[in-house]
């Protein structure tokens, strides 16, 4: 006789309107980016209260797109938090650019604006904060600290998240999201760039579509689509597909819903995990909602039964799925090798790196599942 089902980590919650809304574009023909994709751009720059938003293959493609629009590259230094998935950190390197590792708080995994200030150079041209795991970043106190230096965002977890009032994708001088299986809504692959930039939202428009001045779609429902377009500026092939572009107005439409049932669960295993003297819950400060794309704990490794990898396995024998919040990035062999960082530069992304636990929080969770997740913790020895 077999057990419960396993508890997966993530799980993305895609059905029937799902697959109707696959329907046109394909009946249609029209398969690139077309106007599926504009409309799926249009809705969640209204969502995001963002003036433009663009869409792409992925997060990591639009970070480049963002730092290439910009015009960073060989001789630029672009400071990242330490403690991300290495995406944000690739995404400059492949424009040419330096990133330079800065610490984390270790109580909101976010860039730490303490620690930024040493790491300001005259080569700094951005910075990329990420707000990890569905938590804003302190865009207010790390613009204090860097006043005037372009603020990127990395809101590859934060579709739908707020800092004060306002929408994650509206913070800073731009924005990448991510529509990852993973993610609170998906597309499979695919992400979005937003702005309030209309000059950068027009070179990135050009650039993501190998740099042509104007789209396939303005050309080919346009009075000439015999003449291929001027090519005045050198881009990429980064274009969302109207399939994607189907699929995600969907999701985007359930997205507020998704939020509110991952908050609910948080708002339980919070409740239910916070006297475990091992294990501390996230932390949301005064002021930011919180989108939940994962609920990531950390292991105090003092006080723990067991170490943290011995835990998660231990978990994994009882059905329920765990993984590392993220990683730390100076830690990675390609960073570590090519730019001689050791563990003690950023402690505290170390220390995420080593305690950091996410339990299973997805939308195709019911009280039942929930339960089990907590038990199988707190029966931990």
């Amino acid at each position: 006789m077999t057990g419960p089902e396993p508890i997966a980590i993530a799980r993305p919650d895609l059905g029937e309107e799902e697959w109707l809304a696959l329907r046109e574009p394909i009946l249609s023909g029209w398969l690139t980016q077309g106007p599926k994709v504009r409309a799926f751009e249009q809705a969640f720059a209204r969502r995001h209260q963002v003036p433009h938003a663009l869409a792409t293959t992925s997060c990591t493609t639009g970070l480049h797109l963002i730092l290439s629009a910009m015009g960073i590259g060989p001789g630029d230094e672009v400071i990242v938090p330490a403690f991300t998935w290495v995406a944000t950190a690739n995404a400059v390197v492949h424009t040419g650019a330096t990133p330079v590792f800065a610490d984390v708080d270790p109580t909101t995994y976010t860039l730490d604006p303490r620690d930024l200030a040493r790491h300001l150079t005259p080569r700094t041209r951005a910075i990329i904060p990420v707000h990890l795991f569905g938590l804003c970043a302190d865009m207010d106190a790390i613009a204090r600290v860097a006043p005037g230096i372009p603020l990127v965002e990395d809101a590859a977890c934060a579709a739908g998240a707020d800092y004060h009032g306002r929408c994650a994708g509206a913070l800073g001088y731009a924005a990448a999201f991510s529509f990852h299986p993973r993610k609170s809504i998906t597309t499979g692959e695919g992400g979005m760039v937003t702005t309030g930039e209309a000059d950068l939202a027009t070179r990135m428009s050009a650039m993501r579509d190998h740099g042509a001045s104007v789209s396939d779609a303005q050309r080919h429902q346009g009075p000439q689509p015999h003449i291929l377009p001027e090519f005045n500026l050198l881009g990429f092939n980064y274009r969302m597909t109207d399939l994607q572009g189907a699929v995600g107005l969907v999701q985007l439409g359930k997205l507020d819903r998704f939020i509110a049932e991952r908050r609910r669960m948080a708002a339980f295993y919070t409740r239910e995990l916070q006297d475990l003297p091992w294990l501390r819950p996230p932390t949301v400060p005064p002021g930011l909602g919180h989108a939940w794309q994962a609920y990531v704990c950390c292991v105090d490794p003092a006080l723990a039964p067991a170490p943290r990898n011995a835990i998660m396995a231990q978990l994994q024998q009882a059905g329920v799925a765990t993984r590392p919040g993220t990683h730390a990035v100076h830690l990675l062999g390609y960073y570590r090798q090519r730019y001689g960082l050791r563990p003690e530069d950023c402690p505290g992304a170390r220390d995420c790196d080593r305690q950091t636990m996410a339990i299973p929080l997805h939308n195709r969770m019911g009280e039942a599942d929930l339960a089990r997740v907590v038990t199988a913790i707190t029966e931990l020895r």
